[in-house]
């Protein structure tokens, strides 16, 4: 049989179950649904949210379908439009199809704890910013000085010091009344993250000097002592550890959406954060810098030990869960117990290395507290041993006394000339305040 007999055939068999459908339309839903299924060509009924997914080819004629039931009408235009019987989409287009209600679209959006450590650590957890602050505690001013010590292209050292220079980190002060040159001087708010920078310090030298030992030996000036500061509590100066400390939300507490932004931010190769000075701070920051690896050991001092519970927390895909947590588990911060065997399960605790990090958390919290919380607190913390509310504080072992940046020297355990630096500038470094 020719094609163009056959096309003659199917037309006319369509308009016949056509004319039958109009007849019949009375009749009510089932009517309709034979109807159309002489036509071998549309499929036309209710779906779950009262859609129809109409097929039909050539309707020429009056609207399809049955109002009452719920049935959409369907465009005669559209229809016409479909000379094949069958959309690009399979499915054709309703004129009284409902936009996507925002609240579907809302349940899609990622939220996460407000955190005075996580706020903290999304701008030291950028290399290149950590790396151009560390500098400055060792007295850089000048572009060229950042420059010569670090390494970096010209164009991202100037970004990232106008950044810091936006979030109030530095402030420009021009060489002279007559000089368009500027240097950039550490703020107050910059020079108070010092105490966080040196709870990094304690943790590193502690657990990643390696056979070299620490890099740095800190004096305090104030007292003439070489010292070993620790974290403590600022009520009864006394040093704090994970397991002596009970905390309850504060008046900033809640969740905020997570920005696409965010998310999706590629984090920094964790040997960025050593480049140019040996420091151990930088080797702090290539396990807690990650986003995500810090997420994970925060919710561990919450109490949150297991893969599934990690996952529902932070909304994080299995594949970067399983390999951030082997990463923490292979540098020490956390160790795998079964406790199941069929199927096996495991959980994550933290190692005695892992419970350390807790000094240099509540250090950056401190920090985000006063500079980054509008006043509100996230989270209150008080000290089990004197049971007072408390903010940590960085204190000399020798004197008991705050250490500040201005009162800091250092003595080197390596040479500082291949980065740029002399041994003077650095040990009699004390950058001020503005």
């Amino acid at each position: 049989m020719s094609t163009q007999k056959r096309a003659r055939l199917t037309r006319d068999s369509a308009d016949a179950a056509l004319a039958q459908v109009s007849s019949q339309a009375g009749a009510g839903k089932e009517g309709t649904k034979r109807g159309i299924a002489k036509t071998g060509m549309a499929k036309t009924g209710m779906t779950k949210t009262g859609m129809a997914k109409t097929g039909a080819a050539k309707t020429g004629a009056a609207k399809t379908g049955v109002t009452k039931t719920g049935v959409a009408k369907t465009s005669a235009a559209k229809s016409r439009a479909a000379k094949s019987g069958v959309v690009k989409t399979g499915v054709a287009k309703s004129a009284g199809a409902k936009k996507r209600d925002p609240k579907v679209r809302g349940a899609l959006q990622a939220f996460e704890r407000n955190c005075s450590v996580g706020r903290t650590l999304s701008i030291l957890s950028d290399a290149w910013s950590f790396l151009v602050i560390r500098e400055a505690f060792f007295g850089a001013r000048r572009f060229e000085e950042f420059r010569a010590a670090l390494g970096l292209p010209r164009a991202t050292l100037a970004e990232r010091l106008k950044r810091l220079t936006q979030r109030g980190i530095f402030r420009q002060v021009h060489y002279s009344a007559t000089s368009s040159r500027v240097e950039y001087h550490l703020t107050r708010c910059g020079m108070d993250l010092y105490p966080s920078f040196v709870a990094m310090i304690v943790f590193g030298d502690r657990w990643l000097s390696g056979p070299d030992g620490p890099p740095l030996r800190l004096v305090h000036a104030t007292c003439g002592h070489e010292c070993r500061p620790y974290v403590a509590c600022s009520h009864c100066l006394e040093e704090v550890s994970a397991t002596r400390v009970r905390y309850r939300d504060g008046p900033g507490a809640g969740r905020t959406p997570v920005s696409m932004e965010k998310r999706s931010r590629r984090t920094a190769e964790s040997a960025s954060f050593s480049r140019g000075r040996p420091s151990s701070v930088s080797r702090t920051l290539e396990i807690v810098g990650d986003r995500w690896s810090f997420l994970i050991l925060r919710e561990a001092f919450f109490g949150v030990r297991r893969f599934d519970a990690l996952q529902t927390e932070l909304r994080i895909a299995p594949n970067i869960l399983t390999e951030r947590l082997s990463r923490l588990v292979a540098r020490g911060m956390f160790e795998r117990r079964k406790y199941q065997d069929q199927p096996e399960r495991f959980e994550y605790r933290l190692t005695e290395m892992g419970k350390d990090i807790y000094g240099a958390f509540i250090a950056m919290q401190a920090w985000g507290d006063r500079w980054l919380s509008g006043g509100e607190r996230p989270l209150i913390l008080t000290h089990l041993d004197c049971g007072h509310d408390f903010s940590a504080v960085v204190i000399c072992d020798q004197c008991r006394q705050p250490v500040e940046a201005h009162a800091m020297r250092y003595r080197l355990g390596y040479d500082p000339a291949p980065f740029g630096a002399n041994r003077e500038r650095i040990e009699d470094a004390a950058p001020g305040e503005d």
